[in-house]
């Protein structure tokens, strides 16, 4: 693997409706992170999102509809490749993802294509109750088994993928519900690329109103269930038939 150092890193930031909180999330990335580059992905937002991020120095790709957070980091993906990029990093443009916390996913890329960013392994405070953790529990138990390592959050949005993983999410990244989390890892281990988690912690959004009820934690319960058997019996993918195409 190329080393860690040398590489060209993209801090991508899927964004909806963000305008109170995308601001000051870019300029914490550019301020901790002086060197990489910062992509904000509006996501068929209907406010000022994008004038915001542009103000903090972001770059931002605006989409005409809203394809969610798989299909803006499709983009971002994309835009990697065609630029140079060597590593992305998801970071949530709502706040809660530190970006002190990059630099660490980063490092451990030497000996990994996937890092992820946990909030169940050992720091922070965070919790999920009720369908959710039910869901969150068995998705990290199932996939722990396919990626051979103990993964404690397969939901996490909070990721650095590497040189391999982003030629591949180029070409394949799902944009379907959980597809940027519990499908994305099926396709990550599926197609022959290590993944590995370090703990983080979750911080509280600087503002808005999360979209989680008790009635949408309960059909969330169902909906990854469904996607990670979709995951499971889709096409394969490789990092071979990336690189050719």
């Amino acid at each position: 693997m190329t080393e860690v150092a040398s590489r060209r890193i993209l801090i991508v930031l899927p964004a909806l409706n963000e305008e109170n909180n995308v601001g000051p999330v870019v300029r914490h990335v550019r301020e901790t992170l002086p060197d990489a580059g910062v992509l904000v992905v509006d996501d068929g937002s209907s406010d000022q999102t994008s004038a915001k991020a542009r103000e903090a120095g972001a770059t931002v790709a605006r989409l005409a509809v809203n394809l969610g957070v798989g299909g803006a980091m499709r983009t971002g993906f994309r835009y990697a490749v065609a630029n140079g990029y060597d590593v992305v990093v998801q970071v949530d443009a709502d706040g809660q993802h530190d970006p002190e916390h990059v630099r660490e996913l980063v490092d451990n890329l030497v000996d990994a294509d996937l890092v992820i960013g946990a909030r169940f392994a050992g720091k922070g405070e965070y919790r999920a109750r009720g369908p959710r953790r039910w869901a969150m529990w068995v998705l990290a138990f199932v996939i722990s088994r396919l990626a051979r390592t103990k993964l404690t959050d397969v939901t996490s949005g909070f990721k650095a993928a590497g040189p391999r993983a982003v030629k591949m999410f180029a070409q394949y990244y799902p944009a379907e519900y959980l597809g940027d989390t519990v499908e994305s890892l099926v396709l990550a281990i599926r197609g022959g690329l290590v993944v590995k988690q370090v703990p983080v912690e979750m911080r509280v959004r600087s503002g808005g109103q999360p979209s989680q009820t008790p009635i949408r934690a309960a059909v969330y319960l169902v909906r990854a269930g469904l996607a990670l058997l979709l995951a499971l019996v889709r096409r394969r993918p490789s990092v071979e038939s990336a690189d050719a195409a």
